[in-house]
């Protein structure tokens, strides 16, 4: 029970919120810019000048609502956006003295709003349209969001059990407590807006069904698994799926099984490093992050790599996974090979080329993969529409794919040499394809 408790501890939020005399303080500091690049610089377009200004002026309601009607998971995004490389990166104080701390100031805001309940959305009067959405994560719940105050009748389709997408499952808790993701959802079921989880697509109701019964359908499905690593060994126990490791330590309780173990995470992604905090605090006496490239090519975002480091995440490069040895069924060792870099692939980063004869083995009691999502293809081709290699192909600024009723939005589209889309990339894209829907069906003839 004890090691329980330990371990509880070690997944509450590691960023500790603004007291309110310290969020007033850094309202203060705010020069509230006319042309404020802080806004260019957030993807959903918040007023941010205007709601650090209602902050300071203990209008916190007005703040909440300020940064929700641009973003529909601003509370979420407050605790997961890379604000240094977005907002806090843009803001003009940056060279005269430190930039305000917008994350921050953004989560005591909607905290506030949690905490006192706020509702802070009207539905809009029924339009007689329906609107069917594929996925409950940031781009569908922001797409059902607009929709919903737009007048629409929506229904989304989510098959896991509770909605939120990868913001109730796949980041830590310590990064982003399921409860705010689970608000969001409340925020927007309060609109009218039906979730039916536990509903797969081609399962629980089939494509046709969509295009009959609802004038439009957007797709908003996000990403698959974690593929396989296709090497020797990947059938054994203590081999896991970096999503599947989140997910556990966000929906069932913690156990002390890495307690005291020699975990290694293949893959230098977010979701990496997420897997490799996870497995520190859940005990792992020692967690090494294995890259075949260095860590000028990794793909996780600055800031959750020097979190890894300060957590005592090790990080090991060149180097890829060739086996994966065992005993009676459990991971016992990893056999690695050293890489080089070579010229740049499609997306600018050194291709790494195996050195021959250089094997060797290290000691190991989990593998955890963390290379990549798969796409949902199957889904995505049983509505016939166009895509690439899994990515959705829409029409630019329509969100509108091949299929005139069928629109998408989110990691669905986002692909083709750029790395996964954030957050709040994602529910910049759902509100878009919102105004897009309401565009097209609007533009419709009525009948004489």
């Amino acid at each position: 029970m004890g090691v329980s408790n330990e371990l509880q501890k070690n997944f509450m939020e590691v960023v500790p919120a603004l007291k309110p005399k310290e969020a007033i303080d850094e309202a203060n500091r705010c020069l509230y810019c006319y042309d404020a690049p802080c806004i260019k610089a957030c993807p959903t377009s918040i007023d941010i000048p205007s709601f650090i200004q209602k902050i300071a002026t203990g209008n916190l309601h007005g703040s909440a609502r300020t940064i929700m009607d641009s973003n529909p998971v601003g509370a979420s995004c407050a605790r997961v956006c890379p604000t240094e490389e977005l907002c806090e990166g843009a803001c003009v104080l940056n060279h005269a003295s430190k930039p305000i701390m917008i994350g921050l100031l953004q989560r005591h805001a909607t905290d506030w709003a949690i905490n006192n309940k706020a509702a802070l959305f009207k539905k809009g009067e029924d339009n007689g349209k329906r609107v069917a959405i594929i996925g409950a994560g940031p781009a569908g719940l922001s797409a059902a969001r607009e929709l919903a105050r737009l007048g629409y009748q929506v229904t989304i389709f989510e098959a896991k059990e509770k909605a939120g997408g990868l913001n109730t499952y796949g980041i830590v808790s310590f990064r982003l407590p399921q409860e705010i993701s689970l608000w969001e959802v409340e925020q927007i079921e309060a609109l009218g807006v039906e979730i039916r989880t536990n509903t797969r697509i081609g399962v629980d109701v089939q494509p046709e069904e969509l295009l009959t019964d609802y004038d439009s359908v957007l797709l908003a499905a996000g990403m698959g698994n974690v593929p396989n690593l296709h090497i020797a060994g990947e059938d054994l126990s203590g081999v896991l799926d970096a999503i599947s490791l989140v997910e556990e330590t966000k929906t069932k309780p913690l156990t002390d099984e890495m307690l005291g173990k020699k975990v290694v995470v293949i893959g230098a992604g977010n979701t990496a490093i997420d897997a490799a905090t996870c497995s520190k605090r859940m005990g792992a006496g020692n967690v090494q992050i294995l890259y075949r490239r260095t860590e000028h090519e990794m793909s996780c975002y600055q800031f959750e790599y020097e979190f890894a480091k300060q957590d005592g995440v090790e990080f090991r490069w060149l180097v890829a996974p060739t086996r994966i040895i065992g005993e009676n069924g459990q991971v016992t060792g990893l056999e690695l090979i050293r890489m080089e870099l070579g010229e740049p692939d499609e997306k600018g980063r050194k291709r790494p080329a195996q050195v021959p004869g250089s094997e060797f083995v290290i000691d190991v009691d989990f593998v955890v993969k963390a290379i990549g999502q798969t796409r949902h293809q199957a889904m995505i081709e049983s509505f016939g529409i166009t895509h690439k290699n899994g990515v959705v192909t829409v029409e630019d600024d329509t969100y509108r794919t091949s299929h005139s009723k069928v629109f998408a939005a989110g990691d669905v589209i986002f692909g083709g040499g750029k790395t996964d889309a954030m957050v709040v990339d994602a529910a910049n894209h759902g509100k878009r394809a919102a105004h897009a829907i309401h565009r097209a069906l609007s533009d419709q003839k009525q009948p004489v």
